[in-house]
């Protein structure tokens, strides 16, 4: 059974850093896809990055480029997203989800964490 658990949510003021982790039972990295996603009130639901675990192809959407990383610790089953240099906008909802490599989307989440930057 897959089974997802983020945690590292929390209050910063702008500018400052968050490091996300998603644990994940239940997964092979080699054979899934670990994406980070995000919702803020009133918008939908963005993709921010994703780690393919047959490829290792990273991708981050734009808005986060440069500042965000993701990583991973095969050892610890777990997904990292290291957050740099937080806005105001990146205030949201963060949800990690998986789905097997070959597969179009994502079919296991997380109960998301909260990430609230200040000014």
């Amino acid at each position: 059974e897959v089974q997802l658990v983020e945690s590292g949510g929390g209050l910063v003021q702008a500018g400052g850093s968050l490091r996300l982790s998603c644990y994940a039972s239940g997964v092979s990295f080699d054979n899934y896809a670990i994406g980070w996603f995000r919702q803020a009130p009133g918008k939908e639901r963005e993709e921010v990055s994703c780690f393919h675990g047959g490829t290792g192809r990273i991708k981050y959407v734009n808005s986060v480029k440069g500042r965000f990383t993701i990583s991973r610790d095969n050892a610890k089953n777990t997904v990292y997203l290291q957050m740099n240099g937080l806005k105001l906008e990146d205030t949201a909802v963060y949800y990690c989800a998986a789905r097997l490599t070959r597969a179009a989307s994502y079919g296991y989440w997380g109960q998301g964490t909260q990430v609230t930057v200040s000014s």
